[in-house]
């Protein structure tokens, strides 16, 4: 049988809906029936590359034909005179030899002596070719090697795969003589050298006459700063612990003792005031125009504003016009199929309040999908406050991907990129200029401490100086120049071979390009541009500076990590809240609390690779979390205190409907628009 990579190769299925004037693409060394060409030819390359292997055999290296070829051949025949066959005898096989080979005229018969089993002759046959088969012949060392290594998941000792042995009904407990060395441990066979070895290094032993006193040290937890588990009498409790390295896999991880120091896990709220299956596309649109503001020419706005603007009906808010105005402006600039489409049209030259939806719907017709096009007319007709929450959504969506393919926009990431790489290397120069001043101070204190050592030897043997009429200074002094005068020639050497090397690259740059400056001078001008912006402040204002200015060019959003059940986190720069998102895609949550974030924290555990690292990265930017949580409290603080206010004013007297903290959303102005 033909093996592709070791496997068994599945064949194409026959279509089943094929009608009898279909035109089809047959392959005809495997007869398989294939509709697309695309698929045909992938097909009729993959069986002329030589990587199929024989199963039988173990030859490799072969191509699809040559290998069904020799397989043909040896089954098939025609069978030489003295081979060793199996014949068919009373519905049986059974061993035989080809004493002749009798010539007919329509297909060969062959003459053959059946053998027992001392290989003596017991009697002749006339047989067909579709009586005698091969001889199966031994596997070879290659196919044994691959065999074993597919049915076995450890080695010294062979333990088969589960699957396996429930099949062939053979015992996965291991015999009595190697039970000394092997366990079994959560399912699988484990060497008990490793487990001895592991504790080892993690158990001190404390023997006595009576006991055996066992002190086993847990990892840290941030609410128990160490733990400590005394075990007599009866070894360790959980013995898979001492041989697990963690982290490991979240969903692998045992519940242990010190798992009860772990904090409850908050329920994440869900109080949204958008459909559960639109809260992705919200929070998307929302990020992107908050940071790209400035190339759009859109001032920020906050997320609750952008929700509740999409859930109201009673009129298309301001910030919904400008948003839409602001992503249609730079699609009329840079998108050459919707500036045809307007002109075309003959629209008047500026997107204003008025004219914006004429916009939105040519935009619709040129680009957008069947689905959204069908609300055109709701939205030429004034309705557009009417559309469901998630076709306002879409059509965003849809304003946004366009954007994104723009120039202006690619160009802008690509300055972005240049500019964080820059920042970067000068992040990375401050920190080893750092280490070198550590390293300098370190050997100047060593070199002091030496210097004193090497006086206090030589005021003892002052004596002998003096009678050699040289004085203890001046043989320092005459030391320290010789020593000097040496490292600077070294120093002279080190130098004149780097600015030789240096001069050859610069004249490789200059033959490159004479005219335009390359990529690594315009990053070196760049990095050059701000050590000099930093040069007068101090070391902790540099860090604090370049961390700052990496953090405005925003590329894109990563989510802070995963926990146990592969829920995603979110954290935005603008947004006091860390979002949670299902595994699914289908369900969103936040935490908008101090005290949830802590108990978050609390509730990972580091035993897990996908927790340690979420941990980590919630630990990484807990302060910046914490200053959006406070800023977002005090705001909705202020909030209720004037709709208490509002409630104590008399009925009298109502405040106008833009008064209402409610609707503080309607107040929108975009700043930043261009006039």
């Amino acid at each position: 049988m033909p093996l592709f990579k070791r496997k068994p190769f599945a064949l194409a299925e026959k279509p089943d809906d094929l009608n009898p004037q279909e035109l089809v693409y047959q392959i005809p060394l495997t007869k398989e029936i294939l509709r697309n060409y695309n698929e045909y030819l992938m097909r009729i390359n993959l069986y002329r590359k030589r990587v199929w292997t024989c199963k039988a055999t173990g030859k490799g290296m072969l191509n699809l034909k040559d290998l069904v070829d020799s397989i043909s051949a040896k089954l098939l025949g025609p069978f030489p005179e003295g081979a060793e066959m199996y014949g068919r005898k009373d519905g049986r096989l059974h061993l035989c030899k080809i004493t002749k080979v009798v010539e007919a005229a329509d297909k060969k018969q062959y003459e053959i002596e059946w053998l027992s089993g001392d290989n003596k002759m017991s009697g002749k046959a006339l047989l067909n070719d579709d009586a005698l088969t091969l001889k199966n012949p031994p596997f070879s060392k290659r196919v044994l090697k691959s065999f074993i290594k597919d049915s076995t998941y450890r080695s010294l000792p062979w333990v088969l795969h589960d699957n396996i042995s429930k099949k062939h009904s053979i015992s996965s407990t291991p015999p009595e003589e190697l039970k000394i060395n092997v366990s079994i441990q959560n399912g699988l066979v484990v060497c008990n050298k490793k487990r001895k070895r592991s504790e080892e290094k993690q158990n001190t032993v404390v023997a006595s006459e009576k006991k055996i006193i066992v002190y086993t040290r847990r990892n840290k937890l941030n609410s128990h700063p160490s733990l400590w588990v005394k075990i007599t009498d009866g070894g360790n409790e959980h013995p898979e612990d001492q041989s697990t390295k963690y982290p490991i896999d979240d969903l692998l991880v045992q519940p242990t003792a010190e798992d009860q120091l772990l904090t409850e896990r908050p329920p994440p709220c869900r109080d949204f005031n958008i459909p559960m299956n639109c809260v992705g596309n919200l929070l998307m649109v929302w990020d992107f125009c908050a940071s790209y503001g400035k190339l759009l020419n859109l001032s920020p706005f906050s997320l609750e504003d952008f929700e509740n603007s999409l859930c109201y009906k009673d009129s298309v808010p301001l910030l919904i016009v400008e948003s839409c105005s602001a992503l249609l402006r730079l699609l009329v600039r840079d998108n050459v199929k919707f500036s045809m489409a307007i002109k075309n049209r003959k629209r008047k030259p500026k997107i204003t309040q008025i004219t914006w939806t004429e916009y939105l719907c040519d935009f619709l017709e040129t680009t957008s999908t069947a689905e959204l096009s069908t609300h055109i007319s709701t939205i030429k007709r004034g309705h557009y406050a009417l559309l469901e929450i998630h076709v306002k959504l879409a059509i965003f969506v849809e304003l946004v991907d366009q954007v994104l393919e723009t120039s202006t926009v690619k160009e802008k990431l690509d300055e972005y990129i240049e500019e964080i790489q820059a920042l970067a290397a000068a992040r990375r120069d401050e920190a080893l200029d750092e280490g070198r001043k550590k390293r300098e101070e370190k050997e100047r204190r060593k070199s002091e401490a030496n210097g004193k050592e090497v006086n206090e030897k030589l005021s003892v043997k002052s004596g002998v100086g003096i009678n050699n009429g040289v004085t203890p200074e001046r043989s320092n002094a005459h030391a320290l120049s010789r020593s000097n005068g040496n490292s600077e020639n070294e120093q002279g050497d080190g130098t004149s071979k780097k600015s030789a090397k240096k001069q050859k690259v610069e004249i490789n740059t200059s033959l490159e390009d004479a005219n335009l400056p390359s990529k690594r001078e315009i990053h070196k001008l760049m990095k050059e541009e701000i050590k000099e912006t930093i040069e007068n402040k101090s070391a902790e204002e540099r860090k604090q500076f370049l961390e700052r200015e990496i953090e405005k060019r925003i590329i894109r959003t990563y989510s802070l990590g995963k926990d146990r059940n592969h829920c995603r986190y979110w954290f935005f720069r603008r947004e006091g809240r860390i979002f949670l998102e299902s595994s699914d895609f289908t369900e969103w949550g936040y935490y908008q609390t101090k005290e949830e974030l802590d108990a978050l924290i609390g509730s990972l555990n580091t035993k897990g690779e996908r927790e340690r690292a979420l941990k980590k990265q919630l630990q990484k930017f807990y302060d910046k979390i914490c200053l959006q949580i406070q800023k977002r409290s005090k705001e909705a603080t202020q909030g209720t205190e004037m709709e208490e206010a509002m409630v104590r004013r008399s009925t009298r007297v109502r405040a106008p409907p833009r008064d209402n903290p409610t609707l503080a959303f309607l107040k929108y102005v975009n700043k930043w628009k261009d006039i």
